[in-house]
């Protein structure tokens, strides 16, 4: 079984149980985004929290299998035209020169890690329009001279 087929037979499971990201990872005592983000395959899981998954969702263990497999993090270049997708492309658009310049002017030269990372996603609600709250939570990484 590969990533992809790994993922429809989550979502399957994930929509025949009517559950939620944030009711599954509370019962399998995780992050919300991190169990989404290896759910659609672009991260691996630990032997013990495939099991756990697939366990919770009555998969079978190739689904486990998969789950623990590296993932290749390969997406399309494109812009993706998904309304919600293209906007965080439009905010790195907009605003990745603008990050770039606080981290590095506060930091020095270097980036921040996709790697040793975590992020919330949070709801505020607000009279005006209940707001999306993203917290991005990278290690920074200095570039080294040799």
């Amino acid at each position: 079984m590969n990533k992809v087929e790994m993922t429809e037979a989550i979502l399957v499971e994930k929509s025949e149980k009517k559950l939620s990201w944030e009711t599954m990872a509370q019962d399998l005592d995780c992050s919300p985004v991190w169990l989404t983000s290896a759910c659609l395959g672009m991260n691996s899981v630990t032997t013990e929290k495939a099991l756990a998954i697939v366990e919770y969702l009555s998969l079978e263990q190739d689904v486990a299998e998969a789950l623990m497999a590296y993932p290749t993090k390969v997406w399309d270049q494109t812009v993706p035209t998904d309304p919600l997708i293209y906007r965080l492309y439009e905010i790195v658009g907009v605003y990745g020169e603008t990050l770039k310049e606080v981290i590095q002017e506060k930091f020095g030269d270097g980036i921040m890690s996709a790697i040793d990372f975590s992020m919330d996603v949070d709801k505020q609600e607000d009279p005006k329009g209940d707001r999306v709250v993203l917290t991005m939570n990278g290690k920074f990484l200095p570039y080294k001279s040799w």
